[in-house]
């Protein structure tokens, strides 16, 4: 498995990077595909399989790891796995397309000591924790207890952003936007 090049996009929940990868999907000289992780949490309302997420029942989740078909997977909450399908990966490739993902900050690490050099891997900060907490608020997708288990997660993702190549700062959407386009376009036309 080597061929395009791979962009990950890791932070705590709310911080807005789907956002900003939604954005940069938008920018067809950056060449991107989006990776799509398989997770066995319950669909959420809108969400389409095969398009937000490939959603599996959690025993077929367990095959998929016993089977090593896993780029990087992570039991992110009690039974509630997420992780990178190697197809998934090796998808895009064959289809002459950069990789880009919106992963847990385990993930994004994972996948980085894998291909350390094909592996550009930011970290998106949001400005404090009760920022996190207001977006998360505002979503108004979970109830308050599952949104006070992010919360007590961030801290911990947050300890991790040094592990990350950079990392941008999401106080005002629009310069995280400018920033993320810039580093990613730099990364992608770099040859090296």
């Amino acid at each position: 498995m080597k061929n395009g090049k791979l962009v990950v996009f890791s932070a705590p929940s709310g911080s807005g990077k789907t956002t900003i990868v939604r954005h940069l999907l938008e920018k067809e000289e950056l060449n991107l595909e989006f990776s799509i992780s398989a997770t066995s949490r319950e669909m959420r309302e809108g969400e389409v399989d095969g398009k937000d997420y490939y959603f599996l029942d959690a025993h077929t989740f367990k095959q998929h790891i016993k089977n090593d078909d896993f780029l990087e997977w992570e039991e992110v909450y009690r039974d509630n796995f997420y992780g990178t399908l190697k197809t998934e990966v090796e998808r895009i490739w064959a289809n002459g397309k950069n990789v880009i993902f919106d992963i847990d900050v385990s993930g994004g690490l994972r996948i980085k000591r894998k291909f350390p050099k094909q592996t550009l891997a930011i970290f998106v900060k949001p400005p404090s924790i009760d920022e996190l907490k207001i977006r998360l608020k505002k979503r108004q997708t979970e109830s308050a207890d599952k949104i006070n288990m992010r919360i007590a997660k961030a801290s911990a993702e947050l300890a991790t952003a040094p592990l990350f190549d950079t990392i941008v700062l999401n106080e005002h959407l629009e310069n995280a936007l400018i920033e993320s386009y810039t580093l990613v376009s730099n990364f992608i036309a770099d040859r090296s």
